[in-house]
């Protein structure tokens, strides 16, 4: 790939969960199109569902519309995933990390959502700015 190729998808979706599924289906096409591979599509698809379920079903103070906005783009060895919404700020990278090692019974619920995404994206970066959410992951790529 050239420098001057940025194959990138940049979406917009409705503060509804039954949008999760339609996205996913578009990020296994981008995913498949660029020969990133089944493993790849998988974690970028559960970080998303992860976190557009956290924010549709926690994040806003009201049940009007939302727009959730998502970009994707692929740069060489790297894919980074942008989140941007108006939801009630949350920095998930300052969430505790939940005690994987305790049983189930003990475990407090959530966390383990937002543990399994910082597992699987190499880079996450959070920012608050003019009122909305802009949430950025990094997945390096591996050598296909």
């Amino acid at each position: 790939m050239t420098r001057l190729q940025r194959p990138a998808l940049h979406l917009t979706l409705q503060n509804d969960l039954s949008e999760i599924g339609r996205i996913a289906a578009i990020i296994e096409i981008f995913c498949a199109d660029r020969k990133l591979g089944e493993a790849t599509a998988n974690a970028i698809n559960l970080a998303l569902d992860e976190l557009l379920t956290n924010t549709i079903s926690y994040g806003y103070d009201d049940t009007g519309k939302h727009a959730i906005e998502i970009d994707l783009v692929q740069d060489d060895d790297r894919l980074t995933l942008t989140l941007r919404d108006d939801a009630r700020p949350f920095d998930p990278t300052q969430a505790a990390e939940p005690d994987i090692e305790a049983g189930i019974d003990e475990r407090p619920i959530g966390g383990i959502g937002i543990h399994l995404v910082r597992a699987m994206m190499d880079k996450i970066e959070y920012r608050r700015a003019d009122g909305h959410n802009r949430l950025t992951l990094t997945k390096l790529l591996k050598a296909q």
